[in-house]
């Protein structure tokens, strides 16, 4: 056998809660580890088990093994040195696998999605206390902020992270590659009770079918029943004038979002903060989704240090119709949960509606009105749902029909 060998993982003064792995196999030395640890001295057995335990698992007997760690948490030990044994080719198919944290609920079609906080996949430092920040959805990436030569130990990271990490409540979503790669992303991912997966840079029906195949071939392997919701990201100009087609393409997919840096230069255009160029898109998104009766979710918001900015952004996408947007920042998750809040004004008169419509029930009549005034369907629907809204943000009490009455 030739010596072969790898590396993956970051080391540096920089570095936290991360390390850096190198394997070379075929020595014809035995097993040999060799760990620097910036937590020796507590962790420092431990860690050299880890690795033992974890080269018995693969049979791997003939090996040198150097270990940077920069107080890495076991899962990201466990990921990256997965994926030194991958790229030598010596896992034999297995997967080193940590424990689950926990009992993880089963995930929700209808739940709230008015924040999305992105973390790059290779970036396991930001994952511990990402729950805390309270954010509606927590997404774990693959695609755009992981670089190509870090997206195999990204993808085993962020598998290992779906078991070990808990998000405090907040719905666990991955965002895989652009097809086909993204279908190797799956293989790692729906195993690991994830609630959902983003799509990015979809175009047709035909590539949310490829992705429901896939997911259903690994369920059946695996014998999962647990549900796998999606969310197609729309960043092109074809994408958007088929919106209608994609969003109503699979009975999983619950909601669908845009992304607009990709979108305006698809049209060969700037973005701007008064986003004309992109009012259209926006509105063909809203529609789309809307007539399928799912979500739709604005794209994220770039200058992080512009709260005013933001907040006016969300504020506008609320108007057009948008449910959520995506976050690149923790500060952004309280900005954007302000702006699809409602508003006190907003609140009462739905607050009358929905009590109005209560009382027409009530009597056995077919009419709901407000004075002179009907009330349509529609317009009851909309008013419960700001009821709801402001009950989940504990704007209101429970007893809300007693306020001011």
């Amino acid at each position: 056998m030739f010596p072969k060998e790898f590396s993956t993982g970051k080391k540096g003064e920089n570095v936290r809660s991360d390390c850096w792995v190198r394997i070379k196999t075929g020595t014809g030395e035995g097993r040999k580890i060799y760990v620097e640890s910036k937590v020796s001295t507590l962790f420092g057995q431990s860690i050299e088990k880890l690795i033992d335990d974890m080269l018995d698992f693969f049979n791997i007997t003939d090996c040198e093994l150097e270990l940077n760690d920069q107080s890495a948490f076991p899962f990201v030990i466990m990921a990256r040195i997965e994926s030194v044994i991958r790229s030598v080719g010596l896992d034999k198919g297995k997967k080193y696998l940590p424990e689950f944290y926990g009992e993880i609920g089963d995930p929700m079609r209808e739940r709230q999605r008015r924040s999305r906080l992105y973390l790059p996949g290779d970036q396991p430092k930001l994952f511990i206390n990402a729950g805390i920040h309270e954010p509606d959805a927590i997404i774990l990436d693959l695609e755009d902020s992981v670089s190509p030569d870090a997206k195999d130990s990204a993808r085993l990271i962020v598998r290992n992270a779906l078991r070990s990490v808990d998000f405090l409540g907040a719905e666990r979503m991955v965002r895989i590659n652009q097809l086909p790669l993204g279908l190797k992303d799956l293989e790692e991912i729906v195993p690991e009770k994830v609630d959902l997966i983003l799509l990015p840079k979809i175009e047709s029906p035909d590539q949310i079918k490829i992705v429901s195949e896939k997911i259903a071939e690994i369920k059946a392997a695996g014998n999962i029943k647990r549900d796998v919701f999606l969310m197609p990201i729309i960043e092109s100009a074809l994408g958007i004038i088929k919106a209608y087609e994609i969003a109503s393409s699979s009975k999983d997919i619950v909601a669908l979002a845009i992304g607009l840096e990709d979108y305006t230069a698809d049209i060969g255009t700037k973005r701007t903060d008064e986003g004309n160029e992109s009012f259209f898109a926006r509105s063909m998104i809203v529609n789309a989704a809307k007539a399928v009766g799912i979500q739709a979710i604005d794209t994220v918001y770039s200058d992080v240090s512009n709260s005013e900015g933001l907040l006016a952004s969300v504020v506008e996408a609320k108007s057009l119709g948008f449910n959520g947007k995506g976050c690149i920042h923790p500060r952004q998750i309280r900005v954007v949960h302000q702006g699809f809040s409602p508003g006190k004004d907003e609140i009462e008169k739905a607050r009358i509606i929905v009590l109005a419509f209560e009382k027409a029930e009530k009597e056995g009549l077919g009419v709901v009105s407000l004075g002179s005034k009907m009330i349509d369907p529609p317009v009851v629907k909309r008013a419960l749902q700001t009821i709801e809204q402001a009950l989940n943000d504990s704007l209101i009490d429970q007893n809300w029909r007693e306020e001011n009455g």
